[in-house]
């Protein structure tokens, strides 16, 4: 073989010794990342099988059949009180307080997945203790969680206002971002019920405080003649929490719409008046 030929073999060598060896760097980072999504897959499913073995030790068929009543719709529910499930979300919190809040949603939007009550109880409360580390873009994310997983009053209550000892992700979320108070009349016209119910019952926190005044106002003019019970009860109860440091403008309010008011929305936001206020509030034209 010529000197021509030679440097051509060495230079075709040397392509392919190249080639090996971005194609083993390649298939080795793939290999890394294919086994760290695995060990991270891994470890969120053991985490979420150790809440759920707690829940399950904890069941009773007593409870899971009196909670029944609480509802109009079959509920999937371990029959844990609440109280329980408090404690359990605060003791299994511990062990996932280190991760970043992108990780910890991700163990909660697994809970919220299955459908149980008490799961997604305490990704509610998992989720709100992570309410320092907010951001806007999380609104998407708490848009999304409504439409998948709220089926119940209980769920969007404790997702939007809160219970078991923290506040509500939603209403805690407006409180950081008050600027996201206009996309509350877009879930008020919904045709999923839980968000129409969402956007009053995330102001119930707020509304303790006296704050968001006119968007308390604004939503229940829009869900004012809502053909859904559990609307009203939750419009009716943002009023009631409105009450508490403006008395006046919402005795005027439901006075001025009290021929129109469903009487459950009425009742409910009336309930701390004073007797002869709810009897004005009450009485038919």
């Amino acid at each position: 073989m010529n000197e021509n030929g030679e440097r051509v073999k060495t230079s075709l060598s040397a392509i392919s010794a190249q080639k090996r060896s971005r194609d083993s760097s390649h298939y080795c980072v793939f290999g890394v990342a294919w086994l760290l999504f695995f060990h991270y897959d891994v470890i969120m499913e053991n985490i979420v099988e150790t809440v759920r073995k707690t829940l399950k030790s904890e069941a009773s068929e007593a409870v899971r059949e009196s909670s029944k009543r609480f509802f109009k719709k079959p509920v999937k529910t371990y029959g844990v009180k609440s109280g329980e499930v408090r404690k359990i979300a605060k003791m299994h919190f511990a062990e996932v307080k280190h991760l970043p809040k992108v990780q910890i949603f991700d163990l909660c939007e697994i809970l919220m997945q299955s459908g149980f009550l008490e799961e997604f109880s305490i990704a509610c409360v998992w989720a709100s203790s992570t309410h320092k580390e907010l951001q806007p873009k999380d609104w998407k994310t708490i848009d999304r969680w409504i439409d998948s997983y709220i089926t119940n009053w209980a769920a969007c209550d404790v997702f939007c206002c809160g219970g078991l000892g923290k506040g509500g992700t939603v209403g805690t979320f407006l409180e950081m971002y008050p600027q996201y108070l206009k996309k509350l009349p877009t879930w008020a016209k919904s045709k999923n019920l839980w968000k129409r119910r969402a956007a009053a019952v995330s102001l119930v926190g707020p509304a303790r405080k006296g704050l968001f005044h006119d968007t308390v106002f604004d939503i229940a003019e829009i869900l004012l003649l809502d053909a859904e019970d559990m609307v009203q009860k939750g419009y009716g109860w943002m009023l009631k929490e409105a009450a508490n440091f403006d008395e006046r403008t919402v005795f005027q309010f439901v006075t001025k719409h009290k021929s129109a008011m469903p009487r459950t929305a009425l009742r409910y936001a009336i309930e701390k008046m004073p007797k002869n206020l709810k009897e004005q509030a009450m009485k038919k034209y």
